[in-house]
């Protein structure tokens, strides 16, 4: 019997996805790959060897015929330019950096199988693709979500100097807006991104929800007005106040200083850690600065977490915990009237992929 030409790896072997394995993975399609080369493609490691489009396009044709040239395929001289805009309009969509890498590829895939020529924005027909496939996987990501153990915190986005590729940023991708974000529904969010971020017009966005012109500017408005009223009630602090509220934080924890860490923590602040069901993490928010505090120290003499340092997240500075030189935990924070509010944890491993790829010694000082 003839072997798989992508058969699952042996127990015990670790492969890894080769240049020709990847351009014979998009030849075959998606199915043909087995969890661990589909694991591989979703991280992006193919990437690193096909950036041309006509690479893909030969792939969906009959395999024989000439190569497009970049006068021929407008994909390939403009690709890389809207990528960051693709890759951000499904990660402010979703939440999650796998995801959205999912559907970047998805989308370029798409956009190499189609005639291109008569595109006059190049950049709206994409993240409009981009924005049909993050909607289908926003509604039914609701149901994975309602079956996620604990709380659900945003993927830690890598910006500034970590960034492992461009990214789009505003104030859309803080952790504290994705969050407001997830609380609108699945029509909203799309009619809010779409037009508010990126603005696409209302034409778009209704033909990839399927509604009528004037929903579409119902749902953007109703979407905006929510977004509008947490904005108010919950202020952001100015660059230079999160850098000085976090140093301050970073010392007190490093000194074991109970008192140091709750006159940071405003007393009505609330702590809350997403660990996915994979590790252990508190299931349940925790109220008050002081008891927000002590379980920090806790948990920090109990995971032995031996360093803390500075990254970038979403636009605004974040710390990452570290245990044994591999990072433990992303914290990000929400600060008004220089307390810490919000303290927001994610140590789900799942979700650390990237940020221990890219920082796997960690920062030591702040990237501002």
């Amino acid at each position: 019997m003839p072997q798989r030409p992508f058969a699952r790896r042996p127990a015990g072997k670790v492969s890894r996805i080769t240049p020709a394995t990847a351009s014979a993975l998009l030849c075959q399609g998606w199915p043909a790959a087995g969890r661990y080369q589909r694991k591989q493609l979703r991280l992006g490691y193919w990437l690193r060897w096909i950036r041309k489009p006509e690479e893909v396009a030969i792939c969906m044709g009959d395999g024989h015929g000439p190569r497009r040239s970049e006068r021929d395929d407008p994909l390939g001289a403009e690709w890389e330019n809207h990528r960051p805009a693709v890759f951000g309009a499904a990660y402010r969509l979703l939440g999650s950096v796998t995801d959205a890498e999912d559907v970047t590829q998805e989308t370029w895939l798409r956009a190499a199988r189609a005639d291109l020529r008569e595109i006059v924005d190049l950049r709206a027909w994409l993240v409009t693709v981009a924005a049909r496939l993050s909607y289908d996987l926003l509604k039914s990501a609701r149901f994975r979500r309602e079956t996620y153990v604990g709380p659900w915190l945003p993927e830690p986005l890598l910006t500034g100097p970590d960034a492992s590729q461009p990214v789009l940023v505003d104030e859309s991708v803080t952790s504290a807006m994705l969050l407001v974000m997830e609380e609108l529904s699945p029509p909203e969010r799309v009619a809010f991104v779409l037009h508010d971020v990126f603005g696409l017009e209302f034409g778009r966005i209704a033909e990839v929800l399927d509604v009528s012109v004037p929903s579409a500017r119902q749902l953007a408005s109703r979407a905006r007005r929510r977004v509008a009223g947490a904005k108010r009630s919950t202020p952001s602090a100015s660059k230079a106040e999160r850098e000085r509220v976090l140093t301050i934080f970073r010392a007190a924890y490093e000194a074991g200083d109970l008192a140091g860490l709750v006159r940071l923590l405003h007393p009505g602040a609330v702590y809350v850690t997403d660990g996915g069901g994979e590790v252990s993490a508190a299931r349940k928010f925790i109220h008050g600065g002081a008891r927000i505090a002590e379980v920090m120290l806790r948990v920090g003499r109990q995971w032995r977490l031996d360093r803390v340092g500075f990254v970038e997240v979403g636009g605004e500075l974040a710390l990452v915990f570290h245990r044994e030189g591999r990072v433990y935990s992303v914290d990000t924070v929400q600060i008004t009237d220089g307390l810490i509010t919000a303290y927001r944890r994610v140590v789900n491993p799942d979700k650390l992929v990237r940020v221990r790829a890219v920082t796997p010694g960690g920062v030591t000082s702040s990237p501002w």
